[in-house]
């Protein structure tokens, strides 16, 4: 199976980055401002009829596009939702468990909303580790049993899709998710090929930060070849410098980043 799914976090008012989802200059990179938001949302109409959900996969043909968010920032429910209503369409919710209720976060009402209005919650782990597939296997088993736990009780339905933390995926990560029940697993890795892991579906996703034109997103969304190889390129190469900093990619990272900021 085949998807396009575009990856996406939170939507803020104009520079209001610390509204919404995690603080930090490493984190606001990947937030949209609202009016640049809505000029992806309009490029992509512009291009796709709208966007499904992994629960209509089953029932499509050819290589549908989705459209996902991470860490569960009070975005969702304060600004994507209700752009995404306008054009009837859904979307996928992944929420990091631990931060629910907190400041900048989605609250449990806000969680069933969503649900009610149709689109898919999901997990984005407990706590967000900074390495997801350098914890222990007991680590990622807690990670994803206990969100997947909190998120079913706040439902009072099964929840069994989730997107992994940090752009940190390896085997180890699927495996632990499908022990847990998760039957749908979307990783960071920019490709539209999906692989089955012990009856897990894990499929990639084409990440859109801040200031990436709505004509790029639209374009990937379409399925243009150029844009995704650019995107998966440049990944490989940042996926190398991560492996071989470790740690230490990411502490320079942090630093770099809040220096510009």
């Amino acid at each position: 199976m085949r998807v396009v799914s575009l990856l996406y976090h939170d939507v803020v008012q104009a520079r209001d980055f610390e509204s919404s989802g995690f603080p930090g200059a490493d984190a606001a990179i990947y937030k949209l401002e609202l009016s640049e938001f809505e000029e992806h949302i309009a490029a992509i109409h512009e291009v796709i009829d709208r966007p499904a959900t992994v629960r209509e996969l089953a029932h499509l043909n050819g290589r549908p596009t989705l459209l996902t968010f991470d860490d569960g920032g009070s975005s969702a429910h304060e600004h994507i939702a209700d752009l995404l209503d306008r054009h009837d369409w859904r979307a996928h919710f992944f929420v990091t468990t631990d931060w629910i209720g907190q400041r900048g976060f989605l609250s449990p009402t806000q969680i069933r909303d969503l649900r009610t209005r149709g689109h898919v919650i999901g997990s984005h782990s407990c706590s967000h580790p900074p390495r997801m597939s350098h914890c222990s296997r007991n680590e990622l088993r807690r990670e994803w049993t206990n969100s997947i736990a909190v998120l079913s009780d706040i439902l009072s339905e099964t929840v069994d899709t989730a997107s992994v933390p940090g752009g940190y995926y390896r085997r180890n990560v699927a495996e632990a998710a499908a022990e847990a029940g998760i039957r749908t697993l979307f990783t960071s890795e920019p490709r539209t090929s999906s692989q089955v892991v012990n009856g897990c579906l894990v499929f990639g996703r084409f990440t859109i930060q801040q200031g990436v034109p709505a004509v790029t997103a639209a374009a990937i969304a379409a399925g243009s070849a150029t844009n995704r190889f650019q995107q998966f390129a440049y990944w490989n190469i940042k996926k190398i410098a991560k492996v071989a900093g470790g740690t230490r990619w990411l502490l320079m990272r942090k630093w770099l980043l809040a220096k510009h900021s």
